[in-house]
């Protein structure tokens, strides 16, 4: 029958010492309690049976501290970057998103910008012809030239294109193939405004943005002159 000795014991014992215990216990007819101390009492050796309980508490307290301290410093970084987050007071933030129906094919580029007095700004038109790439670029093209109207002191912006938003960020790594020019406008916008961040978010958080750019498809005749004859007009990209 377990007792507080024992739970002591096993609590300082190693894995491999309680399997010698439980041998012991079987092939010597001794109670598990007996056969612990025992096994325990021959790995102190001359340091003897309390000295080892003691150490080996003092080392569980060690990593104790050593996992909670872990646990501390992660939880200050989880905070710091949902503190980064967050909109500072004064923020504006955007979203943006652009479509090619088919792709390539025409474009429509939406964007939001929202303040923090409840300004709100929408952007949705057509963007002549291209890729999807290009229509996302375009999109924050838009919205950048809007902002600059606005004078935001900070601006967040998302948006649910990888391409773009790892274009954007990463001004030492070569241009993505075919994007060099929207690259270098959005540049160029960036440096005459404030604060701002661009962020990848994932689709299905880009909604708003998203409907704009499907009003802006949604907005084009259903056919022009000098248009493939069989580009569908209700496929997404």
């Amino acid at each position: 029958m377990p007792t507080e000795e024992f739970d002591r014991l096993a609590a300082a014992a190693y894995k491999g010492e309680r399997t010698s215990g439980r041998r012991l216990a079987a092939r010597g007819g001794v109670s598990e309690l007996d056969a612990l101390r025992q096994t325990l009492t021959l790995a102190a050796g001359a340091a003897g049976l309390d000295q080892l309980l003691t150490a080996r508490a003092q080392l569980r307290q060690s990593e104790q501290d050593r996992r909670a301290a872990k646990l501390e410093v992660k939880a200050a970084a989880l905070a710091q970057k949902r503190a980064r987050a967050q909109p500072a007071p004064g923020a504006w933030q955007a979203w943006f998103d652009g479509s090619a129906h088919p792709n390539p094919g025409r474009l429509g580029i939406g964007a939001l910008l929202c303040g923090p007095q409840g300004q709100r700004v929408e952007i949705s038109r057509r963007a002549g012809h291209g890729n999807s790439g290009e229509a996302e670029y375009l999109a924050l093209i838009a919205l950048l030239e809007a902002a600059q109207a606005l004078r935001p002191p900070q601006l967040l912006v998302y948006g649910d294109s990888q391409v773009v938003i790892n274009d954007v960020n990463q001004p030492a790594a070569p241009a993505a193939k075919g994007l060099e020019p929207h690259r270098a406008r959005v540049a160029e916008l960036l440096a005459g405004l404030g604060e701002v961040s661009l962020r990848w978010i994932p689709r299905h958080r880009n909604g708003a943005a998203d409907g704009l750019s499907q009003q802006a498809i949604a907005s084009w005749p259903a056919a022009l002159p000098g248009e493939p004859a069989d580009w569908p007009t209700s496929s997404r990209s």
